[in-house]
């Protein structure tokens, strides 16, 4: 039982950007799928998926933060800047209507996504310096993030920066902690091993379950404001690939770092942001519509973006023969 729950969770997670597409094309003509997915629930499994991630983290891990600091700390910086100031060119460069812009800043100022980290396995990239830029952005954001939003969306909306704070915390911080700290309790146990090989799948049929509710909620809004939201995400997803990318060159980083630092920069953690959206701005709905395109387009963009890489490789292998 254990072995097939393994295969289906590897398959879950190399076609991650298609199944949770499949999930919100289907939710959106059968809205009562995910309808139970509201509130505590929704908070529950994205504390579900950290909690997943956190098992997956080892002390090698936290120690990259120590002997790789400078290079960590420049991709961060780069991530809670780029990220939240193209949000905010583009909501008032495109004149976004007011919800669709807030929600662009709200993915923008979230830490990096869980899954940048598969991207960067996928694409060659470094996939240490990708998990400690996970890492510290993460442990960086119940603090970072509400800030954030407070200076550049607070005058337009009132920005509940100490709820955020704890709704942060609650979901990432904790969750992740606990999953750490079972991987250093148990992790030398083979069943523990064989048990944590699961939980990939667990975090992609988490992220389905959210993408969902939002569909659920929000989904008869799609026809006025999809096109819309999709542009600015999009925009916003494609910019920060590329000024990432640029950021790895200025600061002079390797090839493998180079592509790590513009997947880490581009894919934003918007499963936080969609339960963020739900509990903090209930009153403007197109923020959550937002954050779970974003959901969805940042999985299928990361593993484009990982092909694209791959193509150049390959391209550069045949010209050398």
């Amino acid at each position: 039982m254990l072995a097939f729950l393994q295969r289906v969770s590897a398959w879950l997670s190399k076609y991650t950007p298609a199944f949770v597409g499949c999930v919100a094309v289907a939710t959106y003509f059968v809205p009562e799928a995910f309808a139970w997915v509201r509130g505590n629930v929704q908070t529950s499994i994205l504390g579900v998926i950290m909690l997943a991630m956190g098992m997956t983290l080892k002390s090698e891990d936290f120690r990259i933060l120590v002997s790789r600091p400078l290079d960590i700390l420049i991709g961060t910086l780069a991530q809670f800047s780029l990220m939240p100031l193209i949000a905010w060119s583009l909501a008032h460069g495109l004149g976004l209507p007011k919800a669709v812009g807030v929600g662009l800043m709200l993915v923008g100022c979230c830490p990096g996504g869980v899954s940048s980290n598969i991207m960067t396995f996928l694409c060659k990239g470094d996939v240490a310096f990708s998990v400690g830029m996970t890492s510290l952005s993460t442990v960086a954001a119940p603090f970072v993030t509400p800030l954030l939003m407070m200076w550049l969306a607070g005058e337009n909306v009132d920005v509940d920066a100490a709820g955020m704070f704890k709704s942060i915390l609650l979901v990432t911080i904790l969750p992740v902690a606990v999953g750490f700290g079972l991987n250093a309790w148990l992790g030398r146990r083979s069943a523990y091993r064989e048990a944590v090989k699961v939980m990939p799948g667990v975090a992609v049929l988490g992220l389905a379950a959210i993408v969902g509710a939002v569909v659920s909620a929000h989904g008869h809004r799609f026809a006025s404001s999809g096109a819309l939201v999709f542009v600015g995400v999009f925009l916003h997803n494609s910019l920060g690939y590329a000024l990432g990318y640029l950021v790895g060159l200025v600061s002079r980083f390797s090839k493998p770092k180079r592509r790590t630092i513009s997947i880490e920069v581009g894919m934003q953690n918007a499963g936080l942001a969609t339960v963020l959206a739900a509990r903090h701005f209930p009153l403007l709905p197109e923020v959550a519509i937002a954050s779970a395109v974003s959901c969805v387009w940042h999985s299928i963009s990361g593993a484009l973006m990982a092909g694209i890489f791959n193509m150049a490789d390959a391209a550069v292998s045949r010209r050398a023969k």
